[in-house]
C-alpha cells in the first residue's frame, strides 16, 4: 500500500508573481508549506533572477500542468549589449566584450531572424540533461560541454524600448522550451557586439497573466491562514484554452474509471483534446471522438 501524502487535499491554482533571487522550486515549496497542501507543481521554470508569472498547480490541478506548459508565453526582457557572459545573463562572468553598438534599425532587422520556427542552443548553465546530469552542474565543474540545438516557435519578437545605446527592451511570445538567454546571446552574436540578458519578466503564460498573480510578500503574510485559500483559482482556469463539454452522471463515472463515455461538446472536432465537467466540476481531459471522450487524465474531487 502506498504512503498517504501529508497535508490537505486542496486543488486549484495559486498564481505567484515570482520575486527575483529565488528558484521556481523554492517558491513551489514555500506555497506548498504555506497552504499545507499535499501536492504541488509549477508550469514553466523561471531562472532565479527572473520575475513574473509562476503558475503553481495544487492537488488535482497538477494533472493539467502538461497542457498549460504547451501554451504560448510572453516575456519582456532587457538585453545588455557589449558583453557576453558564461551564463548568458547578468549573473555570470564576462567572457567577451565589444565596443560596437547596434542602431535601432539594425536591432529591429536582426529580430526578424528569430521569428517563426527556429533552432536555438540552450545556455550551458541550464537544466538540460547530458548523460543524466544537469548541464549547469557540469558547467560549474568547468567541463567543456556541447549542447544540441532545440526547436522553438517564436510568434513575435519586438523591440519596445531603447533606453540607451547599451540596452534594448524586447518582448517575445514563444512556445514551450524557449530560452530567453539564448535569444539575447544569439542576437548579440549576430550583431557582432555580444549580448546577455540583464533582466527578465514573464508577463503571461497561457491563460495566466501577471495581473492575476499575488506577490510573495502576501503569501508570507497569509501563510498557514484560511485567507490564503481565497487566492486559489479553480482547476478549470488552466483549461480555458481547451474546448469544454459536459457529461451525465453515468458518463462521469465511466470516465473516472478510465473508460470512454458519451459527452456533449459543441466546438470540438474529431481528435481534439477537450475537457468535460459534470454539475460544474471537472471530470476528465481526453481526446474527443465522435460524441465520446477517451480520457487521458481524470479528476478526483470531493
Amino acid at each position: 500500500m502506498g504512503r498517504k501524502r501529508k497535508g490537505r487535499d486542496i486543488s486549484g491554482w495559486l498564481l505567484v508573481d515570482k520575486p527575483a533571487g529565488m528558484t521556481s522550486s523554492a517558491v513551489v515549496n514555500k506555497v506548498k508549506w504555506a497552504l499545507n497542501a499535499n501536492k504541488a507543481g509549477h508550469c514553466g521554470t523561471l531562472d532565479p533572477e527572473a520575475t513574473g508569472v509562476l503558475a503553481i498547480a495544487l492537488g488535482e490541478a497538477t494533472k493539467t500542468v502538461s497542457y498549460v506548459t504547451e501554451a504560448l508565453k510572453c516575456y519582456r526582457f532587457t538585453v545588455r549589449f557589449g558583453a557576453a557572459t558564461n551564463t548568458d545573463d547578468a549573473e555570470g562572468e564576462v567572457i567577451a566584450e565589444s565596443d560596437l553598438r547596434p542602431s535601432d534599425a539594425e536591432i529591429k532587422d536582426a529580430l526578424n531572424r528569430f521569428i517563426g520556427d527556429i533552432e536555438q542552443i540552450p545556455p550551458k548553465f541550464s537544466a538540460v540533461k547530458i548523460d543524466g546530469e544537469r548541464a549547469y552542474a557540469l558547467a560549474r565543474q568547468g567541463e567543456n560541454i556541447e549542447l544540441a540545438s532545440r526547436p522553438l516557435f517564436v510568434q513575435s519578437l519586438l523591440m519596445i524600448d531603447r533606453p540607451d545605446r547599451d540596452h534594448a527592451v524586447l518582448e517575445m511570445v514563444c512556445g514551450k522550451g524557449g530560452y530567453v538567454r539564448s535569444i539575447a546571446r544569439d542576437l548579440g552574436e549576430y550583431l557582432s557586439c555580444h549580448g546577455h540578458v540583464q533582466s527578465l519578466r514573464r508577463l503571461w503564460a497561457g491563460p495566466f497573466e501577471v495581473s492575476d498573480c499575488i506577490g510573495f510578500e502576501l503569501i508570507e503574510a497569509l501563510q498557514k491562514t484560511p485567507d490564503l485559500d481565497n487566492h486559489i483559482h479553480p482547476i478549470e482556469v488552466g483549461l480555458i484554452d481547451l474546448p469544454r463539454g459536459s457529461c451525465s452522471q453515468e458518463s462521469a463515472t465511466r470516465l473516472r474509471n478510465g473508460n470512454p463515455a458519451p459527452v456533449v461538446i459543441n466546438d470540438a472536432g474529431y481528435g481534439d483534446i477537450c475537457w468535460v465537467a459534470h454539475e460544474g466540476k471537472p471530470v476528465a481531459i481526453g481526446q474527443y471522438r465522435a460524441g465520446s471522450l477517451q480520457p487521458s487524465r481524470v479528476f478526483v474531487l470531493p
